[in-house]
């Protein structure tokens, strides 16, 4: 069943536009369009760190990077029963409907939203909080795209999929039939919801080793797999299908295999000029398909605004990286460092197993500082402590 609604005005590539948004946005040709078959230029905002935390977005630049080190980490400090408490709190308090408003506000015109598998299987805690943030969105008039940043096994085999090491899904078919059952879980539940915009079935898969590029011949063929199941439930959302190599690498892909489908690249830190998109800007044209720019940012404004106006020059659409951070001004917001949070960093950086006392302990934080540094960050996440980074919205040419 086809659900109708009216969207407040979403933010198009070529000024601010009222749509009336009847159905689903769509890729049609090298564009998305609206439900009103306009083109539709995504301007959006990833919400990392919140429902899949990475370590040196908690200060952590030695020691925890992954969400089951940090997990380890604060267990070690804390013991199991509060560092429970205290990661349900954390999915209730990092991003709220004030967040989502700011967005908006700000100009964005759509969200990134990075999932962790752990979260999603059946009847998992995760849906309570997606569904709540899809309904925010709805009611902003932000669209969606859903983000399979860590998924079973691990296909980047690095800290941002909280993996062990090794990109065991192009192993595993264990791992792949739980991907597939994942993304079709997720697609049977969001299948009439038009504030989805899609599904980034795989953030950065295959690393650029020599050694890994092994398993580039497995990608597309994967996806394949991920995208007959959506499609026996859901022929609504656009798929999105990132290239191996950190999502650089476009050569592992044939002819398109599905008519609703938007290929993403990721680019860090290299000059921003357009032989730097090149490759994406050539695979469009060959196969009159939309490409769209998943994820960049972390360097300067300078550099962020000189990326942005590439990318608008070129008519790709574009999400940056983050959307917060804890005391940084490389994302929208930041908010303050913990109470005691000096302490937690440098016991993290530290060698030694944990559990091992007699290792480190004039190091190891009291229980009362570690109990007061986790309370202090729950109260520092919250949206009414937030602080604006004004140089990083202008670079994106937003509003502050």
């Amino acid at each position: 069943m086809r659900i109708f609604i009216v969207f407040p005005a979403l933010l198009l590539g070529f000024g601010h536009c009222s749509m009336a948004q009847t159905g689903f946005i769509r890729a049609q040709g090298k564009q998305i369009a609206g439900a009103d078959g306009r083109p539709l230029t995504l301007r959006g905002i990833s919400l990392g760190n919140w429902l899949l935390p990475e370590g040196y977005m908690f200060g952590f630049d030695h020691g925890p990077s992954s969400a089951r080190e940090i997990d380890v980490l604060f267990r070690d400090l804390l013991g199991p029963d509060v560092t429970e408490r205290f990661w349900r709190e954390w999915r209730d308090t990092y991003i709220s409907q004030g967040d989502i408003e700011l967005i908006r506000k700000a100009g964005f015109n759509s969200v990134r939203i990075p999932l962790h598998h752990a979260l999603f299987v059946e009847n998992g805690a995760g849906f309570v909080t997606l569904d709540r943030v899809v309904r925010w969105c709805k009611e902003a008039g932000l669209a969606v795209i859903l983000d399979l940043h860590a998924a079973p096994g691990g296909q980047t085999g690095s800290n941002i999929d909280d993996s062990w090491g090794y990109p065991w899904l192009f192993e595993s078919p264990k791992a792949q039939e739980e991907t597939i059952a994942l993304w079709r879980r997720l697609a049977l539940r969001y299948r009439d919801e038009p504030a989805v915009l899609g599904y980034d079935l795989l953030n950065e898969p295959i690393p650029q080793f020599p050694y890994l590029q092994k398993y580039n011949a497995a990608l597309e063929p994967l996806y394949k797999r991920i995208v007959a199941a959506i499609r026996e439930v859901d022929r609504n959302h656009i798929v999105i299908l990132g290239g191996a190599q950190w999502d650089t690498n476009f050569k592992v892909f044939g002819a398109p295999f599905d008519a609703n489908a938007m290929y993403t690249f990721h680019k860090y830190w290299m000059e921003p000029t357009r032989a730097a998109i090149e490759e994406y800007l050539d695979f469009r044209e060959r196969y009159n398909v939309p490409v769209w720019l998943g994820e960049s940012g972390e360097n300067t404004d300078e550099w962020i605004a000189r990326f942005r106006g590439l990318l608008e020059e070129n008519q790709v659409g574009w999400c940056f990286w983050p959307y917060k951070k804890m005391d940084k001004t490389s994302s929208v917001v930041t908010f303050a460092k913990p109470i005691y949070w000096d302490e937690l960093v440098a016991y993290a950086k530290l060698p030694g197993g944990v559990g091992e006392l007699d290792k480190r302990p004039q190091a190891r934080p009291s229980v009362e500082h570690a109990q007061a540094a986790l309370a202090d960050l729950l109260k520092q996440i919250r949206f009414e402590n937030r602080r604006v980074n004004p140089g990083f919205l202008k670079a994106l040419g937003m509003r502050p």
